[in-house]
């Protein structure tokens, strides 16, 4: 059984066992979030599409750390006038692992 969630105006495919990095949650490694924004639940037989989402449908995951995203550089140049702009950003991510899809 999969599902498709949407957390931090981002959608993603999920199935049980599924680990990936999320934008920034509130909780610590090891604990337990539910999921309630459900655009899509599947199996074999089908698929539930909600409107805009599915009732009663959740995903359950597993918060297994808190982490950084890779370090994105932003450059800018004014050709001609000496000015230059260098920044570097980092996102805060959480890296979760889903343990059960209910739909």
């Amino acid at each position: 059984m999969y599902a498709v969630i949407k957390t931090g105006g981002k959608q993603y495919r999920v199935e049980v066992g599924t680990v990936l990095d999320v934008e920034l949650l509130e909780g610590e490694a090891g604990q337990e979030i539910t999921f309630s924004d459900i655009l899509l639940v599947g199996d074999d037989a089908g698929a539930k599409v909600g409107q805009p989402t599915v009732m009663g449908a959740s995903v359950s995951a597993k918060i297994v750390d808190q982490v950084r995203g890779p370090k994105l550089i932003a450059f800018k140049k004014i050709r001609r006038h000496g000015k230059q702009l260098k920044k570097g950003h980092r996102q805060d991510l959480t890296r979760i692992t889903v343990t059960a899809v209910n739909g």
